[in-house]
């Protein structure tokens, strides 16, 4: 019997959007920003799903894609170092459940904001980029792969 001893993985960024409830704060999150947005008097309601998605889509980008390492010391000696936080969720693994609803948020906010903007061609093309701003990084193709030696080190 191990007392007082508590089991930790050596890199919690690995599983901490298995996390219970994370998905529901996440997209109550998403929903107060929105609601945020809304209620600034002078942003239509075209602007305020806009604004929403790119909001969204630019945050996402830098803090599961641009970001690497761990926020805290770990006892992995370093092997995170190089990775995005992406590549560590999940152990590395593809299609897992949490990657398929952090790749399926953006898609939707998207269509809502498309929806919203009555499809209007200067939303569609701002939607359109910040979408495959995120999207692209979460390619399988692209895993540990680093474009033109950016965010190689």
């Amino acid at each position: 019997m191990n007392v007082g001893v508590a089991y930790s993985d050596s890199n919690p960024t690995h599983f901490y959007f298995n996390s219970k409830g994370i998905w529901l704060t996440y997209l109550l999150l998403v929903f107060g920003v929105h609601l945020l947005l809304l209620s600034v008097p002078f942003f239509s309601v075209a602007v305020a799903w806009t604004l929403t998605n790119v909001l969204h889509d630019v945050s996402m980008f830098v803090m599961l894609h641009v970001t690497k390492g761990t926020p805290w010391e770990t006892s992995d000696q370093g092997t995170a170092r190089s990775e995005t936080q992406w590549e560590q969720i999940d152990f590395g693994k593809q299609f897992t459940a949490t990657k398929k609803f952090l790749t399926t948020v953006p898609v939707v906010l998207f269509f809502l904001a498309s929806f919203y903007s009555r499809y209007d061609k200067y939303h569609f093309v701002v939607n359109a980029s910040v979408l495959a701003l995120n999207l692209i990084p979460k390619l399988p193709q692209l895993h540990k792969v680093r474009l033109f030696g950016i965010n190689k080190y």
